[in-house]
């Protein structure tokens, strides 16, 4: 069977390779006293929310299941325009909002709305795998450009400028980042869109770690600096709504018909029981908790950075949002005669029952030196995470239960 060439480009996830390395090995070791703890993946411990259930249940014995618009539900989209009010302090009006089938579907309509073949779109290194996968499914080329933590691993201006070509498109930015936690500068981030719009590009952003953000100077919406910004957010991380799929796009007025015509033939509409559930997000005894939850992952991030520094996993550059730390292993895997991120990730799953993510997924900028812990776990599996690191670094091995 012929594979189109498309697919053959798209590389494999290598953090879900990495989760089913550590569920096999999980099911080996389960009835020990040490299983599996798993910090690999980004997904909240947390699930939705009481009214969010109630609300999907209702829908259901309401017989609210068949299809809505493919921009979604009116009173969704007013929902969400009201918390960038609220939230940001930021008029988005709700046309300009499109509800998709979490941001993979956002960031897959965006891209086929804007991007041609042979078009290259500017991202950092290190990020998120899957972003730069949308532009090559779009048929475009993902360029990756080299950041360090004295930028915060994150694009500036001067670089955009440095690295733009005759083919390029525009940047696709991330702010909080995945795999870093770190957020773009509000300045800088206004001289990047200033570069990209003098150039006659466009800057698309994901911001689906915004509301985890746990420092106002960059917990602000890349959409108050112009309308013409494209914002990818999703459900799945604030909101706690992981696997309800459920996520959004804002772009300028004038492409919300040609992104409604593409969504309206990809994917008719995202889920209408999911859409009900997310009205009851914005309840303020939800908000509330969702407030409650953000506080606590600051609370885990203030606890687990300083212990990871002080085993030797240094973390450059503090993330000031999601829950990511991005921890450089070589120090620490030198003692113990291992190479790179790689191969740190399986002897952690092998000597400390522990699964975390090597860099590998997230570009080629140094990131063999880099793991991705997962902070989105309890207190309780972060403080056993740590016991384990040090045991391993003294002993070889976790050694007693931990």
């Amino acid at each position: 069977m012929r594979i189109a060439e498309r697919a053959q480009r798209i590389e494999p996830f290598y953090v879900m390779e990495i989760a089913k390395a550590a569920s096999a090995l999980a099911r080996d070791i389960a009835h020990t006293d040490r299983p599996m703890i798993f910090l690999n993946i980004g997904e909240p411990d947390f699930t939705a929310p009481p009214l969010v259930q109630e609300a999907a249940i209702r829908a259901v014995r309401a017989g609210a299941t068949q299809y809505t618009p493919a921009t979604g539900l009116d009173a969704l989209r007013e929902c969400i325009s009201g918390w960038y009010a609220q939230r940001f302090n930021v008029d988005v009006p709700a046309r300009r909002i499109i509800i998709t089938a979490g941001a993979s579907a956002a960031l897959q309509l965006a891209c086929l709305a804007l991007i041609e073949a042979g078009d290259e779109i500017l991202l950092p290194d290190p990020s998120y795998p899957c972003n730069r996968h949308f532009v090559s499914a779009a048929e475009g080329r993902a360029v990756l450009v080299p950041t360090t933590a004295a930028e915060r691993f994150q694009l500036s201006a001067a670089k955009v400028e440095a690295a733009w070509t005759e083919r390029t498109r525009g940047v696709l930015l991330a702010s909080p980042s995945n795999p870093t936690g770190t957020s773009i500068e509000p300045g800088e981030l206004r001289r990047i869109h200033e570069v990209v719009t003098r150039r006659g590009g466009i800057t698309l952003i994901d911001e689906i770690y915004l509301g985890l953000s746990h420092d106002d100077v960059f917990g602000q919406s890349a959409l108050a600096i112009d309308d013409q910004i494209i914002s990818i957010n999703s459900f799945s991380k604030y909101f706690s709504m992981t696997g309800w799929r459920l996520g959004w796009l804002v772009v300028p007025e004038a492409l919300v018909p040609v992104v409604e015509r593409l969504a309206q033939n990809l994917f008719i509409c995202a889920s209408t029981v999911a859409q009900h559930a997310a009205l009851a997000c914005f309840d303020p005894a939800s908000i509330a908790e969702y407030e409650r939850r953000r506080a606590e992952f600051k609370a885990r991030r203030d606890w687990f950075i300083p212990q990871l520094q002080a085993l030797g996993l240094d973390v450059p550059v503090v993330p000031d949002g999601a829950f990511y730390a991005w921890a450089d292993c070589s120090a620490f895997g030198e003692k113990l005669g291992i190479a790179n991120s790689w191969d740190f990730a399986f002897e952690a799953m092998k000597k400390a029952h522990l699964a975390v993510t090597p860099g590998r997924d997230f570009g080629a900028a140094e990131t063999a030196r880099f793991v991705r812990f997962s902070t989105a776990s309890s207190m309780t599996h972060l403080q056993q995470s740590v016991e384990r690191l040090r045991t391993w670094a003294a002993t070889g091995t976790v050694g007693a239960a931990a």
